[in-house]
């Protein structure tokens, strides 16, 4: 059984994710979608909001018979994976400032955890400037977003912003 998680904060979801998700899909037979519970930032979703979210647009990603599942956590990434019983964390790149800090990041959790691989995926070139913080300033700005999120994502979004 090969089982991987991919965390991040998902606030909120992007193309860009569910293209690292579309990608990596094939490697694994098993995905845990880890949405990170971090009490440090003001997120625009709670955490049961971003992983409902997750699963009401996964199933329209073709995951090529990965099992898909979506979980919250809190803590250390390396700790949750070896609770779950994952074999790799999945991490996209977009950038040199993004590899630099996610490499830090895996020679710790190997450090942590040296039985759980990191695997990087470069993102698509289309999603390579695209992060949750990114799209959340510019939608709040009134800036367009579509084709960088799911349309649902940026239906929640404006209900945030007008509700």
């Amino acid at each position: 059984m090969r089982r991987s998680i991919f965390p991040g904060s998902f606030d909120p979801l992007t193309n860009g994710h569910l293209d690292i998700i579309r990608r990596s899909a094939p490697l694994f037979d098993e995905m845990i979608v880890a949405v990170l519970n971090n009490a440090d930032k003001r997120p625009m979703f709670s955490v049961e909001e971003r992983c409902e979210i997750i699963r009401e647009v996964l199933p329209s990603v073709e995951t090529d018979g990965c099992r898909m599942s979506v979980e919250s956590f809190s803590g250390l990434t390396a700790h949750f994976a070896k609770e779950k019983k994952a074999t790799a964390i999945v991490r996209g790149i977009r950038a040199v400032a993004d590899y630099e800090y996610e490499l830090r990041m895996a020679l710790m959790n190997r450090r942590l955890e040296p039985s759980i691989e990191t695997v990087f995926l470069m993102a698509g070139e289309e999603f390579s400037y695209v992060s949750s913080t990114l799209m959340k300033q510019v939608f709040e700005l009134g800036g367009k977003i579509d084709g960088l999120i799911p349309e649902i994502v940026e239906t929640k979004m404006r209900g945030k912003i007008e509700g």
